[in-house]
């Protein structure tokens, strides 16, 4: 199983929304913080990109902006424009046309999404990030012709892959620089090992022996690195993902929630509900009734 994909499967709500938007200028918008990753790239002129704390970044055509967990932002035609939250008015020609999107995010999502910072600026680059490159000329075609057949199919497979390349042009970026963290933990063969064993199994009874095995390290040395890493033990990350694949299951099938625990290592029905409940604060029927609304999990103690 490849982590980084069920990233994106584990952190959304419901289908992404997305746009192509054209603004003439002056104009200058403010979006509050909201529950939702998402992006703007660019497609044609240049505007100001206001991040959180108030700092105004130039964007060029080709440049992208991804807001992992929805910070408040703006977006403007210069830095001396003001921002308001009455969104402008959209326009068929203008100065500036951007593609853009966002997921609801699970209160629960991936731990990766929770690393990573505020705000992630991919500059254009000659050369570089080619598949993320072809992945939004072909967003913006299907979205400048959003009526064709098919589309309903194409525009959610291309959200998809874009966030995946966006996700991995900031790891391949920080490869090098990152100690700690998800990035590191990607690229160290013993741990992703390890990861890759939990997300391909998850109703496997592991102990931290078998991962340890998994990874090729004694159990000491995997301990301690895995929960470096990923931020948490082996264990209690085992836990954590037979809970956030248990609400994917209870959400995008109509499997019973005896087949659901069995899926994600409970021989007892009783048991996963008991322990889902302890974990999102709502017992697994509760959740499938309304499936497009986050429930926050409970709090975790944090990692020795």
């Amino acid at each position: 199983m490849d982590v980084l994909s069920d990233v994106i499967s584990a952190a959304r709500l419901g289908r992404p929304h997305s746009s192509r938007v054209t603004r003439t200028a002056p104009f200058g918008e403010s979006f509050p913080e909201a529950r939702a990753a998402g992006f703007h790239i660019v497609l044609q002129g240049t505007c100001t990109f206001v991040g959180p704390a108030g700092e105004p970044v130039t964007l060029g055509q080709g440049d992208l902006v991804f807001l992992p967990r929805g910070a408040a932002h703006g977006l403007a035609d210069s830095p001396s424009t003001p921002l308001r939250r009455a969104p402008a008015a959209p326009g068929e020609d203008g100065d500036v046309v951007l593609l853009c999107r966002a997921y609801l995010l699970d209160a629960a999502g991936h731990p990766m999404l929770d690393a990573l910072p505020d705000v992630i600026r991919l500059p254009a680059r000659v050369g570089r990030y080619p598949e993320l490159r072809a992945a939004v000329d072909l967003l913006g075609a299907e979205l400048a012709q959003a009526a064709r057949p098919g589309a309903d199919a194409a525009l959610p497979t291309l959200l998809d892959l874009l966030l995946l390349y966006i996700l991995r042009a900031w790891f391949a970026e920080n490869r090098d620089t990152e100690e700690d963290g998800w990035g590191a933990a990607l690229h160290d063969p013993a741990v992703s090992a390890a990861l890759r064993a939990v997300h391909g199994d998850p109703a496997h009874p592991w102990t931290v022996e078998e991962l340890a095995a998994q990874a090729g390290l004694s159990r000491a040395a995997f301990a301690r690195r895995f929960t470096r890493l990923v931020g948490r033990p082996p264990l209690t990350y085992l836990t954590w993902w037979r809970m956030t694949t248990a609400a994917r299951l209870l959400r995008s099938s109509d499997a019973s929630v005896q087949s659901v625990a069995r899926r994600t290592g409970y021989t007892s029905q009783y048991a996963f509900s008991h322990a889902f409940k302890r974990h999102y604060g709502a017992p697994p029927g509760v959740y499938r009734q309304r499936p497009e609304q986050p429930l926050t999990p409970a709090p975790r103690a944090p990692a020795p």
